[in-house]
């Protein structure tokens, strides 16, 4: 396999041009040494898989890790995860079967269509099926590491059984705006040496289920903002145990650069190393 350290820009471009025009399971990140294989699933209608790869790329690398990026989520199996240590997800719970006038949900581009009548209204299906998460609940049981982050929260709201090993479910959002993530368990350790930082990002409202024990981070609008009846702060990362594997939920990630904050790389790479039983 290739090394990212070996790769030139042509064997770059060329691996990248094939993940989009494929959607297929694409390596991009490679070590001889690899002591863990990481499967992840990214990218939907309001979240291009293009930066979630680049971000995630630069915060694998350095970690004794193979990574291969799909996103074909309807291949998510029993038998696809069999050959991995971990599995990471940055993508909602949603597709649109026919199709949509703009990859987010304002009007404006349908308001100048002379035919307008002749699209029909975006309408979203769930594509997550029971199998599906009984197939995660499987492999984190046994003992492999689940990294859900960001909007993966929304998958919770179709399924009890994603839900009850991801550990809660999706709220809403108010829009891009800065807030601060503080650290609320500084003994763990993901979060050990990771200090507090600001993000311009969506401030992720979600509802925890398991004991607060297990809270990483907490989100705090330094402004006075609320979301809805929610207030200015919500959970933003928790971590533990699942039968003999583990579960992490991080809640930033809509943009680049708050992927690729320098506080929060560090606490995802520590995240990884956690589900990799490594620290």
């Amino acid at each position: 396999m290739t090394s990212l350290k070996r790769m030139s820009r042509r064997d770059l471009l060329l691996a990248a041009s094939a993940f989009g025009a494929t959607g297929g399971v694409t390596n991009l990140l490679a070590q001889s040494n690899s002591r863990a294989r990481v499967l992840a699933l990214i990218g939907d209608r309001y979240h291009n898989p293009d930066y979630i790869r680049v971000a995630l790329t630069r915060m694998f690398e350095g970690l004794k890790v193979s990574v291969d990026y799909t996103m074909h989520y309807d291949q998510l199996s029993k038998n696809l995860l069999k050959d991995y240590q971990v599995f990471l997800c940055l993508r909602d719970g949603m597709i649109w079967p026919g199709g949509y006038l703009g990859p987010d949900a304002y009007t404006a581009y349908a308001a100048g269509l002379e035919n307008r009548s002749d699209f029909p209204d975006s309408k979203p299906q769930n594509w997550l099926t029971e199998d599906m998460a009984a197939a995660l609940k499987d492999f984190v049981s046994e003992g492999k590491g689940f990294y859900s982050l960001h909007n993966n929260s929304h998958v919770s709201l179709s399924s009890k059984t994603y839900r009850d090993v991801q550990g809660g479910a999706y709220i809403g959002h108010p829009p891009l705006r800065p807030f601060k993530v503080n650290v609320v368990n500084s003994t763990h350790p993901i979060t050990k040496g990771v200090n507090a930082f600001i993000v311009n990002d969506e401030q992720h409202y979600v509802e925890y289920d398991k004991d607060r024990k297990y809270l990483l981070l907490e989100s705090e609008n330094l402004d006075g903002l609320t979301f809805q009846q929610h207030g200015t702060k919500a959970p933003a990362g928790w971590a533990y145990d699942y039968g003999k594997g583990r579960v992490v939920f991080t809640a930033v990630g809509h943009t680049i650069h708050a992927l690729n904050n320098p506080e929060h790389m560090k606490l995802q790479r520590r995240a990884v190393q956690w589900l990799m039983k490594e620290i």
